[in-house]
């Protein structure tokens, strides 16, 4: 059986030695891009869900600052900000500032930011040559301030320099996320303009540990609840979030008051990426979605995430993910596998109170699913002594890999294949 799995840019062709007996498929149900997604981007600000059209929410003499994603999500920045920044053409250029929303991840270059952002439709050129952009620093506390404590405690610092903005506009794409339940909405602000410490703390060890901190999971859900908290004491202006199919075309456009028209989002986006199905799997095979996402490993655990949601106690992960980026280098996920003996523990060590490290988190998922299954990395950018560091298996031939899981398993293996990644979250209820 052919099946063509989203890798890096163009997909990877895949022969499965299956017969399609025990074999499940799941991928999104398919929601066509929109017909002109520019003029239903204007539509969306001129009649949003909720609120003023954005036109008559900004004046002239108003500072604007505008969240858009980093370059690790598949966000049509391209399509967004273009759309919002001839919408306020009675605002100068240099009363606006574009915000990247790094949370920790590294700093884009300017090739990059060129690329992510699109034409200025004010004029020649790129956006990113246009305006003034700036680069959130979670690690440089002078570049944030204090603007409150969440309920469970935890410190709210966010990037200062947005923060002195009079209008504040977030921008982002809504899928299932691993523990924050859906991305998009108040996670513009935090992680993404927010301080390391204020990131850590919502992603520790306590939170990743409870249950509902899962995908499509809001209500209950501590980091979810604490992001939106913390978002909400930024008192955000505006909100432009869309949603998008596995071909990266926009779906949807949701866009006015930022809670009501989140809120309306993730309903649409649950409608159409959470999958039921009957029974756990022995063999789940996924990837990370393809470009951007998958560039590094430390991304690939949402990968793998989406298929621990249905593989059985002792069954075999196989997750394909390009890893352009590598582990990466940057950051602490690589070392914080790598320096420990086993999966085990490394979760003994996240676990003990008071210690903390960037990226902890990303490890802790992907240790406790090692806690129930086999996890085999198939990429081109990683070696095998890379991928054996984390404490993972290395895969060079899927084939050869799904027919040993086979024998492993038996005849009457359960297989499911996510080609989508975790555009696709799939349960058993």
């Amino acid at each position: 059986m052919k099946v063509k799995l989203a890798y890096d840019r163009d997909g990877l062709d895949v022969t499965l030695p299956l017969n399609g007996e025990h074999l499940e498929i799941i991928e999104p149900k398919f929601v066509p891009g929109l017909e002109d997604s520019p003029a239903a981007l204007r539509q969306a600000l001129e009649t949003p869900v909720a609120g003023p059209a954005l036109r008559d929410a900004v004046g002239p003499d108003d500072t604007v600052g505008i969240i858009f994603s980093d370059i690790t999500r598949p966000c049509p920045n391209h399509l967004i900000l273009p759309a919002i920044l001839d919408t306020l053409d009675n605002v100068p250029n240099e009363r606006i500032t574009l915000f990247n929303a790094l949370g920790t991840h590294r700093p884009n270059t300017p090739d990059e930011l060129r690329g992510m952002l699109g034409d200025d439709p004010r004029g020649g050129g790129k956006i990113a040559d246009a305006y003034r952009i700036g680069n959130n620093n979670a690690f440089d506390r002078s570049t944030q301030v204090l603007i409150g404590t969440s309920a469970r405690g935890n410190e709210v610092r966010v990037n200062r320099a947005f923060m002195e903005c009079d209008f504040k506009l977030l921008t982002g794409f809504i899928e299932p996320h691993f523990f924050a339940g859906f991305s998009g909405g108040g996670k513009a602000i935090m992680p993404g303009m927010a301080a390391e410490e204020t990131i850590q703390s919502n992603h520790g060890a306590d939170n990743i540990d409870n249950l509902n901190s899962t995908f499509g999971v809001t209500t209950g859900n501590p980091i979810w609840e604490e992001i939106h908290e913390a978002a909400a004491m930024a008192n955000p202006s505006y909100l432009v979030n869309v949603a998008l199919n596995a071909d990266k075309e926009i779906t949807g456009v949701f866009a006015g008051s930022w809670m009501e028209a989140y809120l309306a989002g993730t309903e649409f986006v649950k409608e159409h990426a959470m999958a039921p199905v009957d029974d756990a799997f022995d063999i789940v095979i996924t990837s990370n979605s393809g470009y951007p996402l998958d560039l590094n490993l430390y991304q690939a655990v949402k990968g793998m995430e989406a298929a621990a949601k249905i593989i059985r106690p002792g069954g075999t992960i196989l997750i394909v993910a390009s890893c352009w980026d590598g582990i990466p280098d940057h950051g602490l996920f690589g070392k914080l596998l790598m320096e420990s003996e086993s999966p085990a523990a490394v979760l003994e060590q996240i676990r003990t109170p008071g210690w903390s490290a960037q990226d902890q988190w990303s490890v802790h998922v992907q240790v406790l699913i090692q806690e129930r299954a086999e996890i085999q990395v198939y990429s081109d950018n990683l070696s095998d002594e890379q991928i054996r560091g984390c404490h993972l298996t290395p895969c060079r031939d899927i084939e050869a890999n799904v027919r040993a899981m086979l024998e492993k398993y038996g005849s009457g293996a359960r297989i499911c294949v996510l080609p989508e990644g975790p555009q696709t979250i799939p349960y058993v209820p």
